[in-house]
């Protein structure tokens, strides 16, 4: 069974932080690297790759720049890390791609192992990328679970990606064989404050009308008399939730609300809606994240024949020290439930599970 080994390091210097994690993880065979840098490295995003290449002897990586890192039981954010993770998997049971930038890429894209489909992939996006959306959606139809696990970038600079070398504007990753066995959960950051209303009425990404009634009195009524009479008070604490039609856990989709018309009694929502379709509204919360974590991270458990070899986390921006606090809250919690396994990530600008982009979510990902 394929072994992972992992590292971390924070440093002023660059080198410093990457001599660190090569040192740590105390040589071995292993065929595939993941990497993650914090922003404030990300002009030194080719040399650590290059050194990390040079003095592990691993060929393949994928990984990203984000704003924020995290590892085992640790997060770093606004400050110079690296996370490194190198599993020994069989070079024939994955594949490395880049630049799937349009339709037609992924048209053009072969993922396969000698004439099997790829099961699943872990992929970085970017988000300046305008069509992230129907990309992941058609990218998740070309393997075969249908399954696509990963994050959107998130960097003050650009938004750099790793895929064997630096890669930007669309996606890239790694697909996996079905002989990979892999286990992965969604949680939530965000939780319903009203009911599900129809859309009766909008155009484009405008809420006209909600249940027969103006967008904004059906808004103003779910969110409360005190938040109500200062709408100001709503930015980064109420969200739109779009129901996933046919899910059977209530799974919904947590887009921004980007604007507020009170004389016209309208609300803009960050994606495009559809008349007849259901939304309802969401609020930022510490205490149901907690439990949403706890419950994912016990579904995921109860699945497990053995402790996890290796895995990946991809969280929210919006998540970490600001929703479970500091000192790495958030995954102290992956840790307490799963206990000590070899584990990195990043903190993204939207999450990406089975064939849908997210937001305030985490995603983990085991091999098992």
């Amino acid at each position: 069974m394929p072994n992972f080994r992992f590292a971390h390091a924070a440093a002023p210097d660059w080198r410093e932080a990457a001599a660190s994690c090569v040192a740590q993880l105390h040589g071995g065979a292993a065929s595939i690297g993941f990497l993650y840098v914090t922003d404030v490295l990300s002009d030194h995003l080719g040399d650590i790759l290059a050194f990390c290449k040079t003095r592990t002897g691993v060929a393949h990586w994928v990984g990203a720049v984000g704003a924020g890192i995290c590892a085992t039981a640790t997060e770093y954010l606004d400050e110079p890390a690296i996370a490194v993770m190198v599993g020994d998997l069989d070079p024939d049971a994955f594949q490395v791609f880049s630049d799937v930038k349009s339709v037609a890429d992924i048209a053009r894209l072969q993922l396969g192992f000698g004439g099997a489909a790829a099961n699943f992939a872990l992929v970085h996006a970017d988000p300046s990328n305008h069509h992230i959306v129907e990309l992941v959606t058609k990218l998740a139809a070309k393997v075969e679970s249908g399954f696509l696990v990963g994050g959107l970038t998130s960097s003050r600079g650009k938004n750099l990606q790793i895929a064997d070398g630096i890669t930007e504007g669309g996606i890239s990753g790694v697909a996996f064989a079905d002989g990979v066995a892999v286990a992965t959960r969604l949680t939530q950051g965000c939780s319903p404050i009203g009911p599900k209303h129809v859309i009766t009425a909008c155009q484009r990404n405008i809420l006209i009308s909600l249940d027969g009634r103006p967008a904004l009195d059906v808004f103003k009524s779910d969110i409360g008399e005190v938040l109500a009479r200062d709408l100001n008070r709503v930015a980064g604490r109420v969200f739109a939730g779009i129901p996933i039609t046919g899910s059977d856990t209530g799974d919904y989709l947590v887009r921004n609300l980007v604007g507020i018309d009170p004389a016209n009694r309208l609300l803009a929502v960050g994606d495009w809606l559809e008349p007849g379709s259901s939304v309802m509204f969401c609020r930022r919360d510490a205490a149901t994240a907690r439990e949403d974590m706890a419950r994912m991270l016990d579904s995921i458990k109860q699945g497990l024949f053995t402790q996890p070899r290796g895995g990946v986390y991809y969280s929210c921006l919006g998540r970490g020290a600001s929703l479970f606090g500091e000192d790495s809250q958030e995954l102290r919690m992956v840790q307490e439930a799963l206990g000590e396994f070899p584990l990195v990530g990043f903190f993204c600008n939207g999450e990406i599970s089975h064939n849908r982009l997210y937001g305030y979510t985490g995603v983990l990902t085991l091999f098992v």
